[in-house]
């Protein structure tokens, strides 16, 4: 059309061409199914993600109204709201110290996954490093960890009981000790994968064992090493709820074994979507900082 109207006028400048930069951003925008000229493919990527999870959660609380139709002493989703809106109008009042709000609740709880988790991955990745490197380590700890990681962590409470005779040091235990095995497996892993080519160059390089553990091993490691801990405070949270069960104090977990001992259904129910929440946003956390260490070629 341009060579056209010049054809037509002579002395009309010639159309400016679009700039690269625009037309790569449009190229770019095109193949996700969004163009700038037209609305739709934008509305329909928008309608895409957001209504399948607005239909799952309606479709759950629809499951759990008819649940609590034909069952009397279940909380329909407006009492069990109701009631929510009434306790996280204050989550942090005290009574006494077996009447304290939600949220002092969920702080202590997320205290001692703090406390577990950490000692965990102080001790867990640097062991998983050592594993991974060293052939020797790793046919030392190999049949320890086959052995200890198929153990369910509750059936560590007893014995951190035992040692620490107290419950709260035992419910650290017991998060320490489930959360360490992905944490070893997942570095020793990666730390194992590490092409031995780059290893060829350190030896013919002679660098040190703090330059090889700094320039080649954990640039490479993180991105497996990440996911060991993704997959730690998983387990960890889940842990946690079990283990304050069984030792009391001031807890969700515990909270919600003495929510059931006064038959408060509603409140169950809202510990419940409070413990997935928190759960959510710790995995989320972490997928978030595995995403900023993740190292990926460019042009992909």
């Amino acid at each position: 059309m341009s060579a056209v109207l010049e054809s037509m006028n002579p002395d009309a400048a010639p159309l400016a061409a679009p700039l690269p930069e625009k037309r790569a951003r449009s190229e770019r925008l095109a193949s996700q199914g969004v163009t700038l000229s037209n609305g739709k493919p934008r509305l329909r990527a928008f309608l895409l993600a957001v209504l399948p999870p607005v239909l799952g959660l309606g479709l759950l609380v629809l499951l759990w109204q008819i649940l609590s139709l034909n069952n009397s002493s279940f909380p329909s989703p407006a009492v069990t709201f109701a009631e929510a809106v009434r306790m996280f109008a204050d989550p942090f009042y005290r009574n006494g110290p077996n009447d304290q709000g939600i949220g002092w609740n969920i702080l202590a709880s997320l205290k001692r996954v703090a406390l577990g988790f950490g000692l965990a991955a102080a001790v867990g990745i640097p062991l998983g490093f050592l594993i991974g490197r060293f052939s020797f380590l790793a046919g030392m700890f190999n049949p320890i960890i086959s052995l200890l990681k198929p153990v369910s962590p509750l059936a560590w409470l007893p014995i951190g009981l035992l040692v620490f005779k107290s419950a709260d040091p035992a419910a650290i235990w017991s998060i320490f000790i489930c959360s360490i095995w992905p944490m070893i497996v997942n570095t020793a892993s990666g730390v194992q994968r590490v092409p031995q080519d780059y290893m060829n160059v350190a030896h013919v390089l002679q660098l040190s064992e703090w330059k090889i553990f700094t320039k080649i091993l954990l640039p490479s490691v993180l991105p497996t090493m990440l996911t060991g801990v993704r997959l730690a405070i998983g387990t960890a949270w889940l842990v946690i709820v079990a283990a304050e069960m069984l030792t009391g104090g001031v807890g969700i977990g515990f909270w919600v074994w003495d929510e059931w001992n006064n038959l408060n259904v509603p409140h169950i129910i809202i510990a419940i979507v409070v413990i997935g929440v928190v759960g959510l946003v710790l995995e989320l956390a972490l997928v978030a900082l595995a995403k900023a260490f993740t190292y990926e070629q460019a042009g992909t």
